[in-house]
């Protein structure tokens, strides 16, 4: 019998780079052995209270659809958050998204069609890859260096990869997976090219909060002239430690590509009713509590930093925001060097998985000298794992 075929959609779809390990790791704890994580972000700190006391205490009798575009009240309540955030909105702006990951689905599926092409700055997050495959286009990459911290190109070097199939530019600022914070200049510049290019631009803005050394980031939505090429791409799961939460957000002043990605929102119904109802309670939260995050993060970047910074031939700027560092290793192949730990050694009883970066690249062989640490480990924690980094780096590079 002949075998059922399958889309070459789904068979060119990348296999994630961050789990595609994670086998090892679990073999590894099996063994007995503990393995700290410094290979995904998921936030450590806990949830906030009122969130979950707002599950606790639902009392509805049925759990019913929200509205397709997102709950009145919900809606609502992130037009008081952006506000806070020098962007005001309109309700009929906002779409609530299952996680900041149909956001960027929608964005995808809205503006573009199957071979079309959108520019995106390297390295990116590894997932946009499977997102372009899912709407059946291609990303673009534009080479950022970790010589200068991972900032822009020239204008000459991105407007030369625009051609007639180009849709947008799409970035996350700040970054994922290098910690590097976009000045405002550089959003000006992009949203010029955009402007010039008749093109949309798609900011993934998840990290927002994160922000150090008194920098201050510049959202897309709070430029003047942003309001027909502009779409912002948000989500609850970094700042409030909601990643199972699932609920983002698709933000756009454009009124014709509003009014079109609703289609979207409708044919899957709604997000999930009862997480938006929770988010409700975070974002009327002190501004003690992201204050307090965001010192504890600020933190722990420096003891990853410092600890770096010691190791001979690693090369690393100090990054700026979110809660990830992209290092340059003496290592021909990291992906072999997070085998190397996974599955050899062992300090103490104890290893690390680290994420190499090779899949936050689209370039062929880029990528493949450096990993993502991801610093969402307590203190003590993360000492710990940077020292066995270290004696590890040293026993591989030995071999």
């Amino acid at each position: 019998m002949k075998k059922l075929g399958l889309s070459k959609r789904v068979e060119t779809m990348q296999a994630s780079p961050l789990r595609k390990l994670t086998p090892l790791a679990e073999t590894a704890k099996k063994d007995g052995v503990e393995v700290l994580h410094l290979n995904i972000g998921q936030p450590d700190i806990p949830t906030p209270e009122p969130f979950l006391y707002s599950l606790r205490k639902l009392s509805d009798p049925v759990v019913a659809y929200s509205k397709s575009q997102g709950q009145d009240e919900y809606i609502d309540a992130l037009i008081r958050y952006y506000k806070k955030h020098n962007i005001s909105l309109k309700n009929d702006e906002i779409i609530v998204t299952q996680g900041g990951s149909e956001a960027i689905i929608f964005a995808f599926f809205a503006i573009t069609d199957p071979g079309d092409e959108i520019l995106v700055f390297e390295p990116f997050y590894t997932n946009y890859n499977g997102f372009a495959s899912m709407a059946g286009i291609k990303l673009v990459p534009i080479l950022t260096k970790a010589e200068n911290g991972f900032h822009l190109p020239t204008d000459e070097e991105i407007e030369n990869k625009i051609t007639d199939k180009t849709k947008a530019i799409l970035f996350c600022n700040p970054n994922n997976p290098t910690g590097t914070v976009l000045s405002k200049d550089e959003l000006e510049r992009l949203l010029s090219i955009a402007k010039k290019k008749n093109i949309y631009l798609i900011a993934d803005e998840v990290y927002r909060e994160f922000v150090y050394d008194g920098k201050i980031l510049h959202s897309l939505l709070s430029l003047e002239g942003s309001e027909e090429h502009g779409i912002l791409v948000d989500s609850v799961s970094k700042r409030y430690s909601l990643c199972g939460a699932r609920i983002g957000a698709f933000v756009t002043r454009n009124r014709d590509l509003y009014d079109l990605t609703v289609k979207f929102a409708q044919a899957r119904l709604s997000a999930a009713t009862i997480e938006q109802i929770a988010s409700i309670t975070t974002v009327d939260l002190p501004d003690s509590y992201m204050n307090e995050i965001i010192s504890e993060y600020e933190k722990r970047r420096n003891i990853v930093f410092e600890a770096i910074s010691k190791i001979p031939d690693v090369f690393c700027q100090k990054p700026s925001g979110a809660f990830y560092l992209t290092i340059t290793l003496p290592v021909e192949d990291c992906e072999d060097l997070t085998k190397f730990f996974l599955n050899e050694y062992r300090l103490n009883g104890k290893t690390i998985m680290i994420a190499p970066a090779e899949g936050f690249y689209a370039t062929p062989g880029l990528g493949k000298n450096q990993i993502r640490i991801a610093y969402i480990l307590n203190e003590n924690k993360l000492k710990e794992a940077m020292h066995i980094f270290k004696e590890g780096l040293k026993v591989y590079l030995a071999k």
